[in-house]
């Protein structure tokens, strides 16, 4: 398989996943660690699939393909290593992130999702977890903000949970229902709104008080 080929084929493997079952047997459970893994561990690959990968994964489980509970148990594992990974790599750079110019680093989202995190804390690892490229550079931020390793996989590992089992769970379910794949894009986003608008009504409240002094 050329390369083109197998990047393309990363890209888009919540539309192929059943075709790659279908090649590739189990070894699929390695390419969705690898994928979730990347996702959640290297910022210079934000864009691979997360939410949606998890939610058709589970939705093939339903038809027998793949193993839930194996599955749940290793993407699981992958969210949270590569969620570490990220924040010992933005450890390790620390505040020079602001100052130096690494191209390999989308300096505006690394500034949105460090104001998200100066906002909300702790919790916004968990948040994150159902946030596009939000989820990427949390913990990235984390490190670069020197929040403390123990406090950070605590919030690390209840959100690989929720996350990772919420979809596969909602997809073992759900995921086989025609409509549902059928407007499964339209279906996540709705998802991903209705976890981040709270918090972020809540965010313009507190803003609200502070510049009115009530």
């Amino acid at each position: 398989m050329e390369f083109v080929q197998l990047l393309d084929m990363l890209l888009h493997v919540d539309k192929a996943l059943d075709t790659l079952i279908a090649q590739y047997g189990t070894l699929v459970y390695a390419i969705l660690f690898f994928i979730i893994f990347a996702e959640t561990g290297l910022v210079v690959l934000f864009f691979f699939p997360g939410d949606t990968l998890l939610f058709i994964a589970g939705a093939l489980c339903a038809t027998g393909q793949m193993h839930l509970g194996l599955l749940i148990f290793l993407l699981v594992t992958a969210a949270v290593l590569g969620n570490t990974t990220n924040y010992w790599i933005g450890e390790a750079i620390g505040q020079r992130v602001f100052t130096h110019d690494y191209r390999w680093i989308n300096k505006d989202a690394l500034r949105r999702t460090h104001d998200f995190f100066e906002r909300h804390g702790g919790k916004t690892i968990i948040l994150a977890r159902f946030v596009p490229v939000v989820r990427t550079f949390a913990p990235f931020v984390a490190g670069v903000s020197d929040m403390t390793f123990g406090r950070f996989q605590f919030y690390n590992v209840t959100g690989a949970l929720a996350w990772v089992v919420s979809l596969c769970v909602a997809g073992y379910f759900f995921g086989n229902i025609p409509i549902v794949r059928d407007h499964l894009t339209t279906i996540v986003l709705f998802g991903v709104a209705v976890a981040v608008v709270p918090v972020a009504l809540g965010g313009l409240w507190k803003m609200s008080r502070r510049m009115f002094g009530r």
